[in-house]
């Protein structure tokens, strides 16, 4: 039996996919989820817990979702600011997949699910939202925020949310140190941690 990883570019297992009710931007919706991405049998808890506390999101610009498995943050950001055009980004193809799917369900033409080089470099994010990929090491996970994080347009903000015993203060210093940018811990519930990044 493989064992895939959410941070798997193909994933080997069955692509059975299965459609959960969520709740996402204050309502019911249905989605497709599916093995070999994060989360796969609906809203996880630690995504919940950032939906939950992050404000409303930037009503035009450009909108990140770092690591969007299966797209419940991508899909909020659409939901909330239709006039943005919300960046879904992952290294999945199977989760972009998701992602283009679920938009199309609900309607929503301002998602772009893309693989990260697909990112023109011009681009500038008014705001981040992101469940990061913890479990991928230290070294990958620094070398993906040191991409993406400085990205922030002027104003911008980055809202992350980080499990208390998978590093979360340790990773708000090194943020703090490493790209110089400020970190607020603004929320802490059910074990995690919503950290907001920038000015």
């Amino acid at each position: 039996m493989p064992t895939d990883h959410y941070f798997t570019a193909q994933p080997a297992s069955d692509d059975e996919r299965r459609v959960r009710t969520v709740r996402l931007a204050g309502r019911d919706v249905d989605v497709e989820v599916a093995a070999g991405v994060f989360s796969p049998g609906g809203l996880d808890k630690g995504t919940a817990v950032l939906l939950d506390r992050v404000p409303e999101p930037p009503p035009s610009g450009h909108l990140l979702d770092l690591g969007c498995g299966w797209g419940p943050i991508a899909l909020t950001l659409a939901l909330e600011a239709p006039a943005a055009t919300v960046w879904a980004v992952d290294v999945n193809e199977r989760a972009l997949d998701l992602v283009r799917r679920n938009a199309e369900r609900l309607g929503l033409s301002n998602v772009r699910a893309v693989l990260p080089d697909d990112v023109p470099d011009d681009v500038a994010f008014a705001a981040c939202w992101s469940n990061p990929p913890i479990r991928v090491g230290k070294e990958a996970l620094h070398a993906l925020l040191t991409r993406w994080l400085p990205r922030l347009a002027d104003g911008g903000a980055a809202w992350l949310v980080v499990q208390k015993n998978l590093g979360s203060d340790s990773l708000a210093r090194w943020i703090t140190e490493a790209l110089g940018l400020p970190v607020e811990r603004e929320a802490s519930s059910k074990g995690f941690r919503v950290l907001r990044v920038g000015a």
